[in-house]
């Protein structure tokens, strides 16, 4: 996931000022909230609801905030994906299961990936998508750059899940 730091501070360029209105009304700046984005996996192909992908947090490695984190997912057009359970983002503010060893994986699919994964579960359309995730008052780690968000891994096979 890419990170963009520099919204909010503008200085003189104001270019870059409008093309922050014109996407997006404007942003906060760095110290209260931070949007890492990501259109493609960790192999660097773009992201597509043909595949699964998993986004793994090891235990002790979420996002470091002093406020919450999400995950919001869009389709090509930028717009939510209709999907079965009507969810759209996903973070700390959910009840999320956790692995064995305290890591914490999002399932990122166009299918379910069953009963007991779905808490964990981002829909994804058929097709393509893009990731953004929000981090509310990022602690210096994000601000420094010394964090970054895990790399969205295509996968095949499911970790052991606990309830």
């Amino acid at each position: 996931m890419g990170i963009v730091d520099n919204l909010g501070h503008y200085g003189t360029d104001y270019l870059w000022r409008a093309v922050v209105a014109m996407v997006g009304l404007g942003a906060n700046l760095p110290e209260d909230a931070i949007y890492p984005r990501a259109a493609k996996d960790a192999e660097g192909q773009p992201l597509s609801g043909a595949n699964k992908y998993e986004l793994r947090f090891a235990k002790g490695q979420f996002p470091p905030v002093g406020a919450f984190w999400s995950i919001t997912l869009y389709n090509s057009s930028q717009f939510f994906v209709k999907n079965p359970i009507n969810r759209f983002a996903i973070g700390d503010r959910d009840k999320l299961a956790f692995d064995e060893d305290g890591s914490l994986a999002i399932y990122i699919q166009n299918e379910s990936p069953g009963p007991t994964r779905e808490s964990n579960w981002l829909p994804a359309p058929k097709d393509a998508f893009s990731l953004t995730m929000r981090l509310y008052w990022p602690k210096r780690q994000v601000l420094e750059g010394t964090w970054k968000p895990p790399a969205v891994q295509r996968t095949t096979a499911q970790a052991k899940r606990v309830a």
